[in-house]
């Protein structure tokens, strides 16, 4: 027989087994349920982090995409601005 780290030949007589009672079972039940517990947070906590990095990733792939459609336009041109006004706009009288 193979001990637990795949040893060969250990063997566990009956008299060397402890024997556990119903109180030890209940402890090492609620340790165990302890532990699941906290192996189910840990994975929903890691399920939302997974879920905002993926968020997080579009969001900067959407960015540098705008980012380099902006560099591959050229820089912004404003529209021209309109004529100053006429003086006959300003309420007066072109000479002549």
């Amino acid at each position: 027989m193979s001990g637990p780290n795949g040893d060969p030949n250990v063997s566990i007589g009956i008299d060397e087994e402890e024997e556990f009672g119903e109180e030890e079972y209940a402890a090492i039940n609620a340790m165990l349920d302890q532990i699941n517990s906290c192996l189910d947070d840990l994975e929903e906590r890691n399920d939302s982090l997974n879920t905002k990095l993926k968020e997080l990733l579009e969001s900067n792939r959407q960015t540098r995409q705008e980012f380099r459609q902006q560099l591959s336009e050229g820089p912004a041109q404003t529209p021209p601005s309109p004529p100053p006004p006429s003086s006959s706009e300003l309420g007066g009288r072109e000479e002549q």
